[in-house]
């Protein structure tokens, strides 16, 4: 489903997926990893990675992990999401802004129910992309609302010149290609209430431009930075997230996994653009 305005990317968005972004073109250049990704045995991940923009939860994020509360099963890797269909409520154009809402039914790994309400809006004056999501449970029991928003993005555009630039990273900055090789991942709080701010770039294959990243941190206090250089993956992941990286067993005995009743909701918001 294509998705543009007069400015900004032409974004492909996933009807079959949380409409989440599947691909993503600016300067002509599809910014999308494809399948230069790792394959971690799941068909539904393996598809959502492909994409520019994927979103974990809102049970659960990362890897898999068991139910527990004695309950048989796992949560599955990175959430119920995935896979989940869009109902298209509109789509248009609003004050001269290009314009998409949509709801997504969930089923929850441990039988719960959850409803998305998904906005995306592109403005037509900045061409920058907003994204606003509400999540409600929408079951019988509480649950503990996770959520992460992974931007991929295909690391054979990057030259040396390529940063990373953000008041949370240490020093305000760093190659795209931190760490060792093939890769690594590490996860920073961004912030307790506001808006961050992230960069990548310049990527000169597109154009010179830099992509600018903002989110919400009052849900998404949190940034994960990932990248997979493990042949064939060849990918750099931007991805603000809701809990620190570690197990739930230990966010459960921090008190860092406070319920969502039935009923009640949770709001999320990123915001990107290329400059």
């Amino acid at each position: 489903m294509e998705f543009k305005a007069s400015r900004g990317p032409r974004v492909i968005l996933d009807p079959t997926s949380v409409l989440d972004i599947r691909s993503l073109y600016i300067a002509g250049v599809d910014l999308a990893p494809g399948r230069a990704i790792p394959d971690d045995g799941d068909p539904r991940i393996d598809h959502s990675l492909e994409g520019f923009l994927f979103t974990c939860g809102p049970d659960h994020i990362r890897h898999p992990e068991p139910l527990g509360g004695g309950r048989e099963g796992r949560y599955p890797l990175h959430g119920s999401f995935s896979s989940h269909p869009a109902e298209i409520v509109s789509v248009g154009e609003v004050d001269g802004n290009v314009e998409c809402h949509a709801r997504v039914p969930v089923r929850c790994a441990d039988g719960g129910s959850a409803l998305l309400e998904r906005h995306w809006r592109i403005d037509s004056q900045t061409g920058e992309v907003h994204l606003r999501d509400r999540v409600t449970n929408t079951g019988d029991s509480a649950f503990p609302p996770m959520l992460m928003y992974h931007m991929n993005i295909g690391a054979h555009l990057f030259d040396g010149n390529v940063r990373l630039s953000g008041a949370m990273l240490e020093g305000g900055g760093m190659p795209w290609n931190f760490g060792e090789e093939p890769g690594g991942v590490f996860c920073v709080p961004a912030g307790f209430g506001g808006w961050a701010e992230l960069r990548l770039g310049p990527i000169e294959r597109v154009a010179g431009l830099t992509l600018k990243v903002r989110f919400r941190t009052d849900t998404l206090p949190f940034l994960q930075i990932w990248r997979n250089q493990q042949a064939p993956a060849h990918v750099l992941g931007i991805e603000p997230v809701s809990h620190r990286w570690v197990g739930r067993a230990e966010l459960q005995q921090a008190g860092e996994l406070p319920l969502m009743a039935p009923g009640e909701s949770r709001e999320y918001g990123l915001s990107f653009a290329f400059i």
